[in-house]
């Protein structure tokens, strides 16, 4: 039996396939969202990497198997399978439990510095991203309101966890031009 291999050739002209084998432009919205996805999981990794033991670490690996089927729905242009509310509400707990072990916040952050927060940082910011492509593509297309829901919930998450993983560190935005 011969091995597969990685490559099809299939995308060289610039399509890849959905589920359900239709094919798009690699720079379609709905392969711009789920690929989206796919980038966040990523970041998620390399966050989860140097989180050695961290409480969190079961809510991260929860995080990345929703997002995985977050892009299996989007890249499905027949509507299906959707993310269950108890996705979200689990989500809201995190931040709940976060959230109450934070000092107020007392203005805008900069960017974190110490590595691990900045790695959920990152995390936030392509998580928004995500949520553009996807709203964008929700303009053009039926995208499930939950979906939408979890990944904006999603971003609050990372940035609750930004602020618990800078462990005091905060710094925060000096307005210097009236």
């Amino acid at each position: 039996m011969k091995k597969p291999t990685i490559y099809t050739r299939c995308g060289d002209k610039g399509t890849t396939s959905l589920i359900g084998g239709k094919r798009v432009a690699k720079c379609h919205p709905r392969v711009e969202a789920y690929g989206t996805i796919d980038e966040l999981n990523a970041n998620i990794g390399l966050l989860m990497a140097v989180l050695d033991g961290h409480p969190q670490l079961a809510t991260l690996e929860s995080i990345a198997n929703n997002l995985f089927n977050v892009g299996c729905i989007l890249a499905n242009d027949e509507p299906g399978a959707d993310i269950p509310q108890d996705a979200i509400e689990k989500i809201e707990e995190q931040i709940d439990i976060i959230s109450a072990l934070l000092p107020q916040q007392k203005g805008f952050l900069l960017p974190p510095t110490v590595e691990k927060a900045a790695r959920a940082n990152q995390c936030r910011t392509v998580c928004r991203r995500a949520e553009r492509r996807i709203t964008s593509l929700a303009e053009e297309s039926k995208i499930s309101p939950a979906i939408c829901s979890y990944i904006n919930r999603l971003s609050d998450y990372f940035f609750v966890l930004s602020r618990l993983l800078c462990n005091g560190a905060e710094k925060y935005w000096e307005k210097h031009w009236k």
